[in-house]
């Protein structure tokens, strides 16, 4: 049995369906953008892709903690 997909990954399904496009292109998105803070990139992505705040900051912390990792 597979554990559940916790953090914010468990939202990537809805993002997806929601806004129609796989993760690896918000991550690309988030990646070539020249914002670099958190809550920057947050706002970005509500206001230039019309994500929602949870939507957005779930695919900005798995992308920076990716990153750093």
């Amino acid at each position: 049995m597979t554990e559940p997909v916790k953090g914010p990954a468990s939202y990537f399904p809805s993002i997806e369906k929601k806004y129609g496009r796989p993760i690896s292109e918000w991550q690309k998105l988030i990646r070539s953008s020249e914002l670099t803070k958190h809550m920057e990139l947050v706002n970005w992505l509500k206001s230039e892709h019309g994500l929602g705040h949870g939507h957005a900051n779930a695919l900005v912390a798995h992308t920076l903690k990716e990153d750093a990792g």
